[in-house]
Order: structure tokens, then C-alpha cells, then sequence
């Protein structure tokens, strides 16, 4: 396939990705990731790294009063141990097993979250999902999951500014880990630059989302796009 198809195909779901996580607080990777995947699996994970720590720029921005900074210090002492662990798995994990235990952790936390009494927001149930979001965030550029959970019951401004807030530095520091340890390509940053024009675009056309979901419905929406991920992720493990 043609360069620009790739760069096409995968932009439209960067687009409705954008769009999502504008409202809800995540959700770009987990719809774009998978298929730039299927096109272009060696442009993974950098480009959609590249993708995903731009958005939260943008979120954090326009919601910054409404950041949880004690949530956020205490989940990236998590996302800085996961991400050296990230690293490593990227070098010496199948993508394929990974795939299929992150959608599993990240399924059981939706059900638990659903059927049993929410998880308080602590330093070590922040750490621990710091940690894993920079194991899942290094690895698929997927990490957004186990620290929105914790958020589940919070406003919806607090949840797409904390999120930003941490998934904008954690991926950061994801791409400067991958660098330093020469699992990042310059054909995955290009790629990446060339896919903000969609992230734009879907961000911009986000505000009648956002203001729906606001009226008491940001839960729900985590909740879906959380379990969404974790089927993407099975289904191409699978595929």
C-alpha cells in the first residue's frame, strides 16, 4: 500500500480517536493504534507516540484548573518504573502475547469497576497504575486505561485534564526512553508529524461531544472506551 493510503487510512481514525479523547480523556490510540498496525506495523509504536503525546497538549490546555496534580505525582513515580519495563518489552516481548495481557488486565479492571465497589484513589493505587500504563503505553502506545479507571467517578473536566496532564508527560518520557535505547525510528516520527493535521481536526469538531458527556455521562463513556480497548487489542493479537 501507498505511503499516503497508509498516511489516509490511519489519519481518519487518528481523527475519530481525537475526537473521542477530547471528550472523554483518552481514546486516540486505542482507535488508531490497531490499524496503522495492520498497514504499517513498522512504524509502531513511535508514530502513534508521537500522536498521543501531542492531544493531551491540547486538553491540558484548555482544562488546566481542573488538573488532580497529588493524583498525577503519585501515578508517574508509577509511569516512570513501567516505562523502563516497557522498554524492555518492546525489545524482547511478542507483540502478540503482549497485546493479549494487556487486553486482559485491562478487561478485569472494567468488569471489577462495574460489579464491585470503586477503587479509591491512594498513593499506591496510583503508583500501580502509573506503573502499568507505562509498561502499556511504552509497549502498544495504549496506556490511558488503568489510571482512567481510578478517575471513573470524577467530573468530567477533572478526568480529561488529569488525564492529559499524565499522559502527556508519561508519553514523553515513553519516546525518550525508546530513543535513548534505539527502539525509535525516524520513518515513526515522520509518520507521526504527518498524522497531526487529523488530530487537529478531530479536537476542534470535539465541543458538542464533550458538553453531552458532561451531563453526568463521562463514566459510562470511560467505562466503554476502556473495555473497547481491550477488545481492539485481543482482536489484533488474534488477527
Amino acid at each position: 500500500m501507498a505511503d499516503w493510503a497508509i498516511i489516509a487510512i490511519t489519519g481518519a481514525a487518528v481523527l475519530l480517536g481525537s475526537l473521542v479523547q477530547s471528550s472523554v480523556g483518552l481514546g486516540v490510540g486505542l482507535i488508531a493504534a490497531p490499524v496503522l498496525t495492520l498497514l504499517a506495523p513498522e512504524l509502531m509504536p513511535g508514530a502513534m507516540l508521537i500522536v498521543t503525546f501531542s492531544l493531551p497538549l491540547l486538553t491540558t490546555g484548555r482544562e488546566m484548573a481542573h488538573i488532580d496534580w497529588r493524583g498525577i505525582r503519585w501515578a508517574f513515580a508509577g509511569r516512570i518504573a513501567g516505562t523502563v519495563a516497557g522498554v524492555w518489552v518492546v525489545a524482547m516481548v511478542s507483540r502478540t502475547l503482549l497485546d493479549l495481557l494487556v487486553a486482559g488486565v485491562i478487561l478485569t479492571a472494567v468488569i471489577l469497576s462495574v460489579t464491585a465497589p470503586s477503587i479509591r484513589r491512594s498513593p499506591a493505587t496510583l503508583v500501580a497504575a502509573g506503573t502499568a500504563s507505562g509498561v502499556f503505553g511504552t509497549a502498544t502506545s495504549i496506556g490511558g486505561p488503568p489510571v482512567a479507571l481510578l478517575y471513573q467517578h470524577a467530573p468530567g473536566p477533572e478526568v480529561r485534564a488529569t488525564l492529559g496532564a499524565f499522559l502527556g508527560l508519561g508519553t514523553a518520557l515513553s519516546i525518550a526512553s525508546l530513543a535513548v535505547a534505539g527502539q525509535l525510528s525516524w520513518d515513526e516520527v515522520v509518520a507521526g508529524l504527518w498524522l497531526l493535521p487529523f488530530l487537529l481536526a478531530g479536537f476542534a469538531l470535539a465541543g458538542p461531544l464533550r458538553r453531552y458527556l458532561d451531563g453526568g455521562r463521562t463514566r459510562t463513556a470511560l467505562l466503554a472506551v476502556s473495555a473497547l480497548s481491550a477488545t481492539v487489542l485481543a482482536a489484533r493479537a488474534l488477527l
